[in-house]
């Protein structure tokens, strides 16, 4: 994790990550705030994507799932119709233009705001995914 901080530029410490990532009833917990992970998806988009030429984005001040959801499709490299596959994964079915909806502009007529549950189901099928566990296994 703090390699994929550095591929955004940003200096984190081991201390910094180890206290994000405690639950946040124990007294070491601290939040990550936005732009600590909008830094993070930059980093993660950098690393897998290649670190593109210039100037480097700006991490957001304020995230949605809207922009978290839309980084992770960037930095996994998922076309539409692999979204829809990895959320088939974990029995939540969405229809494309429902999914298109979230990466529109929120100006745009069509612009849905992408509820927790979404990106929660996404997480979920990514991670299952990636390790190759079954449903059950992940609970």
């Amino acid at each position: 994790m703090i390699a994929l901080f550095a591929a955004a530029d940003l200096k984190v410490t081991r201390e910094e990550v180890c206290n994000w990532l405690k639950a946040d009833d124990d007294k070491d917990y601290k939040s990550c705030q936005d732009v600590q992970l909008a830094t993070f998806l930059n980093g993660l988009i950098n690393d897998k994507r290649g670190k593109r030429e210039g100037e480097q984005p700006k991490p957001e001040e304020k995230l949605t799932n809207n922009i978290i959801l839309k980084k992770l499709q960037i930095a996994l490299n998922l076309k539409a119709d692999e979204v829809l596959d990895l959320l088939k994964l974990v029995n939540f079915r969405l229809s494309k233009h429902e999914l298109s909806a979230f990466f529109r502009k929120p100006d745009h007529k069509h612009y849905r705001v992408c509820k927790d549950q979404v990106l929660r189901n996404f997480l979920q099928a990514v991670q299952q995914n990636l390790r190759g566990e079954s449903t059950e296994e992940a609970k």
